[in-house]
């Protein structure tokens, strides 16, 4: 029989600090009330000091690898997305290999913010089906909270912390995933960035003081940028795919508010029941929210073995892309 890539396991790991509307309501002007009726967030997570990004992504990657029964010696190579990463250099991906031992794995970070999962998963199945690796390792993972302006109430009501890792194996076809669908508007790219940092604008004193290091967010104007991507994004990964709406058993969307997700299931002529979401006790994990919401998925029983699960992201870039699974486990 022929083979694809497919996942067979997961992992995750979640901050132990929890932030709840409550609790952002003695910081900024705002309510609980406010915030979940707007949002659909109630709670957030929130790295300890000295909890970073590939700390928390080391300890998903272990989970997922335990799940798999792999050791770190079985891995080919290990790609991490991530919004937040420890440091520009070196990768993200090369401090898990080096925290998990991973002394047989390539690794590389792939930058495509929000959606960053969905972009991973489609460049791990490339490698998986062109028979350059037989396992390999997707993370997505964000110490955020370091990137927010607790001051900010348009951004700081939105993001928490956390981990999801997927083991990408070979996989008896009709299993694994079936298609993919990638795309960006770069002329877009000024609604989400975190300005100062790189090196077109170098930190200073200045751009400490004026908050350039922060995440800043044009919200209404990425609200409809949503809204139109995510149906677009399901149909042409489907169309790729030749498999019809009705045919899907779930949709897995990027956790970034529920508003987005009501709005794009709409315009799509999809009940709400079937769109995972657990946004309400994690907030927007950004590029983690996809792999923290397929565990999530597969634990509560709402993805099982066989079931068409398409899964989308959206972001920074501004980019968005879906991936549709046969699922293999």
């Amino acid at each position: 029989m022929s083979q694809l890539a497919g996942i067979t396991a997961i992992g995750s790991y979640l901050p132990a600090a929890k932030i709840t509307n409550a609790d952002l309501e003695n910081t900024v002007r705002t309510t609980d009330a406010w915030i979940t009726t707007r949002t659909g967030i109630k709670e957030r997570r929130r790295a300890e000091a000295g909890e970073n990004c590939s700390d928390m992504a080391a300890k998903a990657c272990s989970k997922a690898l335990q799940k798999a029964h792999l050791s770190p010696e079985d891995v080919d190579l290990i790609i991490c997305t991530s919004l937040s990463p420890d440091r520009i250099c070196p990768s993200t991906a090369s401090l898990i290999q080096g925290k998990l031992g991973l002394s047989k794995a390539a690794a590389f970070d792939l930058s495509a913010a929000c959606a960053g999962f969905p972009f991973a998963l489609a460049a791990a199945a490339s490698f998986i089906n062109s028979n350059v690796y037989q396992n390999v390792l997707v993370v997505g993972a964000e110490a955020i909270s370091r990137l927010i302006d607790w001051t900010d109430r348009n951004t700081c009501i939105l993001f928490g912390d956390g981990a999801g890792a997927a083991v990408l194996q070979p996989v008896e076809a009709p299993y694994g995933v079936l298609a993919n669908y990638l795309a960006n508007d770069g002329t877009k790219s000024d609604l989400i960035q975190v300005p100062a940092g790189g090196s077109a604008m170098p930190a200073s004193a200045q751009t400490v003081e004026q908050k350039e290091h922060f995440l800043k967010m044009q919200g209404k104007e990425v609200f409809k940028f949503a809204v139109r991507v995510i149906p677009v994004a399901i149909n042409n990964v489907l169309a790729k795919a030749g498999i019809e709406l009705e045919e899907v058993a779930l949709f897995i969307p990027h956790q970034a508010n529920i508003r987005i997700i009501e709005a794009a299931a709409k315009k799509l002529g999809v009940p709400m029941d079937k769109f995972f979401t657990n946004l309400e006790y994690l907030g927007n994990t950004s590029t983690a929210s996809v792999p923290l919401a397929l565990e999530a998925a597969t634990g509560e029983g709402r993805l099982k073995k066989g079931d068409l699960v398409v899964i989308i992201g959206f972001g920074a870039g501004l980019s968005w892309g879906a991936n549709v699974i046969r699922w293999s486990y």
